[in-house]
């Protein structure tokens, strides 16, 4: 790797981290904590990439991504940031930035990113940028909670940011309560149709034969959103097709949400097929909160201070309570999880909630359910299978980020190892027999994973 390289981040472990790895890779770096430097040297005609952090203590990094491909068109500019928000990476990609990686990120792939960016940099033509600032993407809405770190949601995040402007028609699934109306508000809502209607579409508005006339005339070339797509019956399906049939130009985007699997509702005859291919132009899946555990403790602290805001009561969960919350099976899922919390804001006495106040409360709740598609006696390899494919699904027919079968192995192995701790309350002896695996490789694993060994009651 070759070429000059303009680090920004408030964080010096972070610049002193990516200074040392990216001079170890042959290139030069310079690296502050400050905007206005970091657009002085952009200014003065320093760098090859910029790598650059998004809330800095003189501005924003994704307001200076407008000046900088202004200044100089052509210089890509990765975004890291802490803030795992969908409108973070849609802004991100609004505003034309190379690239988008979380934090924490994981070093090798944002070495390999910024490898890339060189040279793509080094064979391309600079032209005008046509970027837009953050300002003109609409008022970021704090009241959103597609808020995540995980790969699943980060991979959702960029698939979002990619099919935002397009035509194509989107059809977002998942489980009930995991968020699939709020991913199709989003989409609408940071578009070049923001500024046009949002017609939410349900069963009893194709009621009648003038019903599809009544929603085309109200959205205009706006958005369009078929709820529980697959919950509407055949007449309703039937009236839905003739609707798309008649679209010419300047139509309205299309999108549909579905909890049921409409590829089996049309294998059995329950969904139109016609129907099927009309609304699947990019499939959007939303995963579950138990396929996205390490989200509950950021989407809990979300939840909190949106109450907060609501003019609720201050509260915080101690460790013990928070890691029941992450232990639940939520299949209420992410709406389950905000009622729940709000309920534990105004029963809990102090400001601290405990783990008693959380047992009470999920004590009340629904059992877990099996996994979407699962079914008794599936093979876990069947189930492993799935998730394997929902996560290439989420890629839009990209190829995920070279490195997958490491990647893979860790994401399972820490979540097994954490399972079979809890299983044998803690004890790493018995926890290495149940793995079939020497201690110290057992004590080396939950170091390198940095998993947390408390001794704890088995949870029921």
């Amino acid at each position: 790797m070759d070429g000059t390289i303009l680090v920004a981040d408030d964080d010096r472990t972070i610049r002193t981290v990516l200074t040392q790895a990216l001079t170890r890779a042959g290139c030069k770096v310079h690296a502050t904590s400050s905007l206005v430097t970091l657009m002085r040297w952009v200014e003065e005609g320093k760098g090859d990439l910029v790598i650059s952090d998004v809330m800095m203590p003189d501005g924003n990094g994704l307001e200076s991504l407008p000046r900088i491909a202004e200044l100089r068109p052509g210089l890509p500019v990765i975004v890291i940031s802490a803030q795992n928000t969908i409108m973070t990476a849609i802004q991100a990609a609004e505003a034309e930035a190379f690239d988008y990686l979380p934090k924490p990120f994981d070093l090798p792939d944002l070495m390999k990113r910024a490898a890339k960016a060189l040279e793509v940099k080094r064979r391309a033509n600079p032209a005008p940028s046509n970027a837009k600032a953050p300002s003109e993407l609409g008022a970021p809405q704090e009241d959103l909670p597609l808020v995540g770190r995980t790969p699943a949601m980060q991979t959702l995040y960029r698939l979002v940011a990619r099919v935002m402007n397009t035509d194509l028609p989107v059809l977002i699934t998942g489980e009930s309560g995991t968020g699939k109306s709020l991913i199709a508000r989003a989409i609408h809502d940071f578009s070049d149709r923001r500024n046009l209607p949002f017609v939410v579409v349900s069963a009893s508005d194709l009621a009648t034969m003038e019903g599809p006339a009544a929603v085309i005339s109200k959205a205009k070339n706006g958005s369009i959103l078929f709820d529980e797509v697959g919950d509407l019956d055949e007449e309703a399906q039937a009236r839905i097709v003739r609707m798309l049939d008649s679209f010419t130009d300047n139509a309205p985007r299309i999108m549909a949400t579905s909890q049921a699997n409409l590829s089996a509702k049309m294998e059995s005859g329950a969904f139109r097929q016609d129907l099927f291919y009309r609304l699947g132009g990019v499939t959007i899946s939303v995963p579950s909160l138990r396929e996205r555990v390490d989200d509950i403790p950021l989407l809990a602290e979300f939840f909190l201070s949106k109450a907060e805001r609501d003019g609720l009561s201050a509260r915080r969960f101690t460790n013990e309570a928070m890691d029941l919350v992450r232990a639940y099976s939520w299949p209420g899922n992410v709406r389950q999880l905000e009622n729940t919390i709000r309920r534990l804001i105004v029963t809990s006495p102090e400001e601290e909630i405990t783990r008693m106040e959380v047992e009470t409360v999920l004590g009340n709740q629904p059992a877990m359910e099996p996994l979407q598609g699962g079914g008794e006696g599936e093979k876990l390899s069947t189930s492993v299978a799935k998730h394997l494919r929902r996560y290439f699904d989420l890629h839009g027919g990209v190829l995920p980020p070279p490195g997958l079968y490491q990647r893979i192995l860790k994401e399972v192995e820490g979540p097994l190892i954490e399972i079979a701790l809890d299983a044998v309350g803690g004890n790493q002896a018995k926890c290495a027999d149940l793995l079939g695996i020497n201690r110290n490789t057992l004590r080396k694993k939950i170091n390198d994973l940095d998993i947390q060994v408390t001794r704890r009651r088995k949870l029921m």
